[in-house]
């Protein structure tokens, strides 16, 4: 089972490629898969059967007690062959659904199919968290296939709302999970039903498990996504909405049912809720002309009772809920793939434009009425067998006195009325010959026949709904161990004399009159609706409108809130976070009974030194009166730092503040270009006075911190051990790279996807369409030069030979400097970057590969680097920077990430945890002893992250900036975001 769920997860991302190459037959390829789940299960019935459950577990995160679980008992091998037998009859379905087409067709399979997979494991996982984790997969991929025709606008708002819905459910299930996995203590889903926890705690888990589990199979207030889901194509409706997606809350309360229905909060929420859509789906099909929102909305009326049925408790009723899954499954599937093929041949489904169809397609018509023969319970389908044994079971409840057994009973009956109506209704709207308003016979609708690969999926699945009524003892003796989890009887009611059975046959029982006095009335209920339409609304408002109500007042609401919070004044938002700052800290350290101070005048000399000098550039960088000088007098203290870290015994810090505070003036340095050079020159400063305070009660209370913080340890810092662990577990001698990339190597996670995150913001401010490269797709050459080999002495040669190719007797040292200004050129600054650029890019692979043993490393290695790209641009303009990285920055901060996730995900398929390095050693001739930690890798993708973020700055700040204001003094506009 793991191995195919493990298929499920690779075999998805190769679809595109298979798609590409032949087309819609790649479906065939996508439906062995599924095929291969099927036969396991099917393998599997005779240990199922005797109770000898498959039963498999990877330990996942053993920390928190999460396995990789996969168990088959009963209810879980009835949905595995649901999910996977519908799955690829509907993958072969595909293949003839979208001949001739391929627009995101690739895309389209692969996600098909990687929900079946997240289905595979929803319904067989043993773990509750997992259990969590595939139901939010299934709501994105489903949402990605709801939305296949991402260019129809009513495609998207449909993928949207079954989305925000779903997943609204599965966050509220969630907090209900982990009240339950910690009440009961742990997270296997067989153990906590063998325990069976109570308790309040329990009961509230339970509600909120529910809801998650009512919104994700539509069931009343949460029904009206699936009505909107329809604008997917055909084949998602018949696999997501009849088999696999809307079963999973089914199926979830299936699996508690047995062992929580007696809960008190249980049954007046599944059963008041599925009584109550039930009805309401079936009015509401009574109403549609659309026959896709007809079978829609019948979906969401036979949930209902399903959720009645499989969430009521009890042995017999739990028995009969198993087939009545099973038959839903058939024929709701296969109406839906029959709907396809007719919408598909004649590009219509308004059952007021069909007529006649049946006559022209009489194998269609066939099958179709069996499906809604087994839908209605009409003898012998497996849909008869259900219906009968779900009114037998109840009818013992209801005359037992039980009042949720009443409910349901009176709900089920009036529900199977509408059942039968709206299924006639759809018979009589695809296949008959109708009549129009003045009596006369409607044309006969033209027909072209199908292929027959194209029936076949509805015609196996319909087919099957009369081999399984004719196989219903067999069905019994295995749905049997799924029912004996599950009291006999409501407490207060007697157990009935003899457990029922499902057969084809149990004679002229009061179930069977019930069962044809609801398709009698059905067939009265559909007559008069002919003629009759009921109201518009039954109420002045319906659950969409409060759900589009809700979405308007939540974007009023943030409006609000940013209109109020955001004033656009940077010097309000600061003033505002140290505010704040001093209240809090204040607050605690006023509040503390005991504080300790332990000061030392001084460590060193140099801090004698430094100190004033940093207090000093401090102060005057107050009375700044020009923004540079600012920049660079803060930067002094910067520098200040430098010498303080040298000094302590911190080379590793000493280096990699200097190349931090390099390149933020540079930063500050291009972004100063576009601002007023002198502070308050538009906007003058205000409240100077307040200010003055407010900065003073910062640094005061700052200092208080620094001094009480470092004086509060009590015990023996982790920190003393770190010199041995880099050793024995790093192999490293720097105990800050080794830190950095093994020891706390997910914190370093954590600031790439900070600096990644950075960089994108910093973007995202400059370029306004997009940010892809197009500095490197443009020569930086001007007309008629070349990029041949010269010299790099100046020669008379050499200068009669750029003369004639540029008409100067410039060098071109770097050839992007030829389109710099003549004005803005220096040829000292060009020879310099010239002769130093290769040489520092080798020094910042020295510092990468050397830092685990000697100062240096990959973020120190990633910012000299990135300071040869600055020497590169400041000397040669934007043009130079395109040549000197022809690429994406995007890539190399995807490239640096991806190989840092790599390196966590790796040592879980050798069964270590994550991030967990591994050393190799060796003797190589000629060069010695060669050591190999495999977290230097991960040291790799901090060194590409960190050149990907400053050549992302400099693109963004410096080179289209630059190109902004070119553009802006020749007077046109051009296209933001295009060098």
């Amino acid at each position: 089972m793991l191995l195919v769920l493990g298929a499920f997860a690779v075999v998805p991302l190769l679809l595109p490629w298979l798609v590409s190459h032949i087309g819609a037959r790649a479906f065939y390829v996508a439906a062995i898969l599924p095929v291969a789940g099927f036969v396991q299960a099917a393998v599997f019935t005779p240990r199922v059967m005797a109770g000898d459950i498959p039963f498999e577990s990877y330990a996942w995160i053993p920390p928190l007690g999460i396995d990789l679980s996969m168990r088959m008992d009963t209810l879980s091998w009835l949905m595995t062959l649901v999910v996977t037998g519908v799955g690829a009859l509907v993958m072969i379905y595909c293949r003839w659904y979208f001949r001739g087409k391929s627009e995101n067709l690739g895309q389209f399979a692969a996600v098909l199919l990687a929900f079946a997979g997240a289905m595979y494991g929803l319904v067989l996982t043993d773990d509750l968290v997992v259990l969590v984790m595939f139901w939010e997969v299934t709501s994105v991929l489903s949402y990605l296939l709801i939305g296949y025709y991402n260019k129809r606008a009513a495609s998207r708002r449909a993928a949207l709302q079954a989305l925000l819905v779903t997943t609204l459910g599965g966050l509220v299930m969630l907090i209900g999970v982990v009240l339950l996995v910690v009440d009961a203590g742990t997270s296997s889903i067989s153990t906590i039903l063998a325990e069976a926890p109570t308790g309040p705690v329990v009961d509230a888990a339970l509600v909120l498990i529910l809801v998650g589990a009512l919104s994700k199979s539509a069931i009343f207030p949460f029904h009206f996504w699936l009505p909107g889901a329809m604008a997917a194509p055909t084949p998602v409706s018949a696999y997501l909405h009849a088999a696999a997606m809307v079963k999973a809350g089914i199926y979830l309360i299936a699996r508690l049912a047995p062992v929580f229905a007696i809960a008190p909060t249980w049954r007046p929420i599944v059963i008041g809720l599925g009584v109550f859509t039930m009805l309401l789906g079936g009015l509401q099909a009574l109403r549609e002309t659309d026959l896709k929102r007809v079978l829609a909305f019948g979906t969401v009326s036979q949930l209902g009772m399903l959720t009645v049925v499989l969430g009521y408790g009890t042995a017999d009723v739990a028995l009969a809920g198993l087939a009545l899954l099973l038959s839903h499954a058939l024929f709701k599937s296969a109406l839906f793939l029959v709907v396809g093929v007719i919408d598909r041949q004649l590009s219509t489904r308004d059952l007021t434009e069909l007529s006649g169809v049946g006559r022209q397609a009489p194998v269609m018509a066939t099958f179709s009425i069996i499906a809604i023969a087994s839908m209605v319970g009409i003898i012998p389908t497996i849909g008869f067998v259900a219906k009968e044994g779900v009114l037998a079971a109840l009818l013992h409840e209801a005359a037992g006195g039980a009042v949720w057994g009443i409910v349901a009973l009176a709900g089920i009956a009036l529900g199977s009325v509408l059942t039968a109506a709206y299924g006639i209704r759809f018979v009589w709207g695809a296949f008959w010959t109708k009549r129009d308003a003045a009596g006369e016979r409607m044309p006969q609708t033209e027909w072209p026949d199908p292929p027959i690969g194209f029936l076949a999926a509805p015609v196996v699945l319909s087919g099957l709904t009369l081999v399984a009524g004719f196989f219903a003892p067999w069905l019994d003796k295995v749905f049997a161990p799924y029912a004996e989890q599950a009291p006999l009887s409501t407490p207060g009611v007697a157990a009935p004399e003899h457990p029922a059975h499902l057969a084809l046959w149990h004679g002229l029982e009061p179930a069977l009159w019930i069962s044809l006095a609801t398709i009698l009335v059905g067939v009265v209920v559909f007559w008069v609706s002919r003629a009759w339409r009921p109201v518009k609304r039954l109420l002045p408002f319906t659950a969409a409108d409060v759900y589009n109500a809700a979405l308007r007042g939540v974007a009023r609401l943030s409006v609000v809130t940013t209109s109020f919070t955001q004033r656009g004044s940077l010097p309000v938002y600061v003033g505002t976070i140290f505010v704040v700052f001093v209240a809090a800290e204040a607050t605690a350290l006023l509040a503390s009974q005991e504080l300790r101070a332990q000061l030392d005048a001084f460590q060193t000399p140099m801090q004698l030194v430094v100190a004033p000098i940093m207090i000093a550039a401090g102060l005057v960088a107050v009375r700044a009166r020009k923004r540079y000088t600012g920049v660079v007098l803060v930067s002094v203290t910067g520098l200040g730092m430098v010498l303080l870290f040298a000094t302590s015994g911190a080379p590793d810090l000493a280096v990699t503040q200097v190349l931090v505070e390099t390149v933020t003036l540079v930063a500050f340095a291009l972004v100063l270009r576009r601002i007023p050079s002198r502070l308050g020159e538009h906007n003058a400063s205000v409240w100077p006075v307040a200010r003055g305070v407010l900065g003073a009660a910062v640094g005061v209370t700052m200092a208080f911190v620094a001094i009480v913080a470092t004086s509060a340890r009590v015990e023996e810092p982790i920190s003393d051990a770190f010199p041995e662990l880099a050793y024995e577990l790093g192999h490293g001698r720097n105990v800050v790279n080794v830190a950095l990339v093994d020891l706390r190597g997910w914190d370093t996670m954590g600031e790439l996807s900070v600096l990644i995150l950075a960089a994108t913001g910093v973007a995202s401010l400059v370029f306004v369409t997009h940010r892809a490269d197009t500095l490197s797709r443009f020569s930086p050459l001007p007309s008629g030069a070349t990029r041949s080999r010269r010299p790099l002495v100046e020669t008379s040669d050499g200068l009669q030979q750029g003369a004639n190719e540029r008409g100067s007797g410039r060098m071109a040292w770097l050839v992007g400097g030829q389109r710099v200004r003549p004005e803005n050129r220096s040829i000292i600054l060009e020879v310099i970057v010239r002769i130093l650029f290769h040489t520092i890019i080798i020094v910042s692979l020295y510092l990468l590969f050397a830092g685990h043993n000697l100062p240096g490393g990959g973020f120190a290695g990633g910012l000299v680097a990135g300071m040869a790209l600055v020497m590169r641009y400041v000397a040669g303009g934007r043009y130079e920077l395109g040549a000197a990285a022809p690429t994406d920055a995007g890539r190399l901060l995807g490239a640096g990430m991806t190989i840092a996730v790599a390196c966590a995900i790796v040592p879980l398929f050798f069964g270590a945890p994550p991030l967990t390095s591994t050393f190799f050693e060796t003797e190589l001739p000629i060069i010695g002893h060669v050591e190999f930690v495999t977290s230097t890798l991960f040291d790799v993708g901090v060194y590409l992250v960190v050149i990907g973020l400053v050549f992302d700055v400099l693109r963004s700040l410096g080179a289209e900036v630059d190109r902004q204001a070119h553009e802006a003094r020749q007077g046109r506009p051009g296209e933001v975001g295009v060098s």
